[in-house]
């Protein structure tokens, strides 16, 4: 629910601009106000999980998401929305890495390699079926309400989740005593805000000064991040990321590879979808259900890679991400023409899930398989932020790419513009596991 909320809106903004007579500024805040305060806070309520209980803040998160969604499928204007998808990003912020950290401290050996299969494949699937799912209620113009059901849709699942969560999620017999560590949370923030707005804002803005000036600024951001972190380990503090958790090659080579799959992952569903209804001329509705045979892939993929023997885990990782490039490539000869690609379209995008599905899962699963327990909310943090960064990075960089392909040719050129750094992403991917691929799982 969480993350079909960063990409059902975008279906819904033509139908929001007519009826709240907005700005296309304000239509900017609308889509990424949500973005950007749920990245900010995932490490952050990873901690305040650890510490006051992730069933407790889970159900709190949930909450704040769903009062949230309910204001803004009722907002009167585009003030309150813009206010209502930043308090839902904030839900989102603090229900999501309990997951992770509930999936890791509830189940063990093979039971955590399914749960986490099932979750990845969620996570995967949550892209493409947000724009579909948008393109079906904006169009199907329930009681004339328009975009709202967009938004109103999270309430019922969220209540019907309460209401299993308070019953099912366990209870934390040991809460972390550990603080917060404000400073922590004050410069990671920061430095996580200077990455996200910029790209989120900037290509419609056409890259303003301040843009390049907060981008400038990320890696200082970060290097005084490290610094304080430090310094709070001195102290004998509880830093908000422990050094131990970043001294897991496991987690650091399977973070890297997730983040430059799935930002060239998102950067091509983006672009892909452009091309479909503004090159192709297709409705969302239709362009949506083209994705339907990706979808198949990862499903496939998240849900039978456990088959294969285990010391093979970490070589089919890599072999699957190859897999992956070599569909997008072949997405982008066959698109290179403008034309709509016949049967050979949907055999490659199965070809592109599948590669997603072979690496998604096996990739949460290996980065989490040498972290504590004592440590799973801090490593759940950063496995949580990773994606949700990567998200923006590829939609910011390949979007980017695509349209100022478009503007100098057709839009089928831009496409094939595009795969070939998305396909040098995935081939990135596969590269990161590659110093792991001496250990047997």
């Amino acid at each position: 629910m969480a993350l079909l909320d960063s990409t059902i809106v975008n279906v819904a903004t033509p139908a929001m601009r007519t009826g709240l007579h907005t700005t296309g500024s304000a239509l900017q805040l609308i889509v990424s106000g949500y973005t950007i305060s749920y990245a900010a806070l995932l490490i952050t309520g990873a901690r305040l999980g650890a510490r006051h209980g992730y069933r407790e803040i889970f159900l709190t998160g949930l909450t704040v998401f769903t009062l949230a969604s309910f204001a803004c499928g009722l907002a009167p204007g585009a003030g309150v929305l813009i206010g209502a998808r930043a308090v839902q990003g904030v839900g989102a912020g603090l229900m999501i890495p309990q997951v992770y950290s509930l999936l890791q401290l509830t189940f063990q050996g093979a039971a955590r390699a399914r749960a986490l299969s099932l979750y990845a494949a969620v996570v995967a699937l949550a892209v493409v079926v947000g724009q579909v799912a948008g393109g079906l209620l904006v169009s199907a113009d329930l009681f004339g309400t328009g975009w709202r059901p967009v938004f109103l849709m999270n309430v019922p699942v969220g209540l019907a989740l309460l209401a299993g969560a308070a019953r099912l999620l366990p209870r934390d017999a040991v809460r972390s005593p550990r603080g917060l560590d404000l400073p922590g949370v004050v410069t990671l923030t920061a430095a996580l805000l200077l990455l996200v707005v910029p790209l989120v804002l900037g290509h419609e803005q056409h890259w303003p000064l301040w843009t390049t000036l907060c981008l400038a600024a990320v890696a200082p951001a970060f290097g005084v991040f490290v610094l304080v972190e430090r310094a709070v380990a001195r102290r004998g503090g509880a830093p908000l990321v422990p050094g131990r958790v970043l001294r897991s090659r496991e987690l650091v080579c399977g973070a890297a590879s997730l983040f430059f799959g799935m930002a060239g992952y998102a950067g091509f569903l983006f672009s892909f979808s452009q091309h479909l209804q503004s090159g192709l001329g297709e409705s969302a509705t239709r362009a949506g259900l083209t994705f339907a045979p990706l979808a198949v892939g990862v499903a496939v993929g998240s849900l039978t890679w456990q088959r294969l023997p285990a010391r093979r885990h970490r070589a089919m990782i890599a072999a699957a991400w190859m897999l992956g490039a070599a569909g997008y490539l072949g997405i982008g000869l066959l698109m290179r023409t403008g034309t709509p690609g016949g049967l050979a379209l949907p055999a490659l995008l199965l070809v592109v899930g599948l590669g997603m599905g072979y690496t998604t899962s096996p990739l949460l699963t290996l980065a989490l398989s040498k972290i504590a327990p004592a440590d799973a909310s801090d490593a759940s943090g950063v496995l949580t932020t990773v994606p949700q960064i990567a998200q923006v990075v590829g939609v910011a960089v390949y979007g980017s790419v695509f349209l100022a392909a478009a503007d100098q040719g057709s839009s089928g050129q831009a496409v094939c513009a595009t795969v070939l750094p998305v396909a040098a992403g995935a081939l990135a991917s596969a590269l990161a596991v590659v110093p792991l691929l001496r250990e047997r799982d």
